[in-house]
């Protein structure tokens, strides 16, 4: 099941952190280091390739060979496709022209992008994702936080998904789904069990 495999991933790279680091667990990965690690465990992730000068960028468009790619601001905080930066440019995550990847790359490598979780002064994008479009038939929210109430991973899970996870958590809290997991253990079959159903995932849940 996908969502077993992520999760056991995510928090069998969670206790290693912990275990190098005596304890003590402080762990930041940017969206392309966690894709590839989640690849690397046998999830499915949408081709990318991460850049972080205006020619790699290039290249990397190129590499994927479509009309139209993905292009994403990577930076340690969330809300990225509805923040700004602080040039004027609208947005931290674009679906463009593979001809206009020079332009919007100039634009977003080396510049400061404000979102919600960044604070004012926000954080600086020293790389970009270029990703593979994706045709989506529905769009979910899944994550794993470090979570300092229970000391350890939280999976949080929505069937509403989408980049305004804060706005609904706020809104229709009944909705998120919370599941504290052991990070010695990992996730139970329950657990996972109860994040699938929440989900409303339909059809064969094995090949999910």
């Amino acid at each position: 099941m996908l969502i077993s495999t992520f999760a056991r991933a995510a928090t069998r790279q969670a206790r290693v952190a912990a275990s190098a680091m005596g304890g003590v667990r402080n762990l930041n990965l940017h969206e392309y280091q966690s894709a590839q690690i989640m690849k690397e465990s046998g999830v499915n992730v949408p081709f990318g390739i991460a850049a972080h000068t205006v020619e790699d960028a290039v290249k990397a468009a190129a590499e994927i060979g479509d009309e139209q790619v993905v292009i994403k601001s990577q930076i340690l905080a969330g809300g990225r496709g509805l923040g700004k930066f602080t040039n004027g440019l609208q947005g931290g995550v674009h679906i463009i022209d593979t001809k206009d990847v020079k332009e919007y790359a100039e634009k977003m490598l080396g510049g400061t992008l404000v979102t919600k979780q960044s604070g004012a002064a926000g954080k600086p994008v020293n790389t970009v994702l270029l990703a593979k479009k994706m045709d989506l038939a529905k769009e979910f929210y899944f994550a794993i936080f470090m979570d300092r109430a229970s000391g350890g991973p939280l999976i949080i899970a929505c069937s509403e998904g989408g980049t305004s996870i804060e706005d609904l958590a706020e809104s229709s809290p009944e909705k998120i789904i919370k599941v504290p997991v052991n990070i010695t253990t990992g996730p139970t079959d329950e657990q996972i069990e109860t994040v699938v159903n929440g989900l409303g995932v339909s059809g064969d849940k094995e090949s999910a």
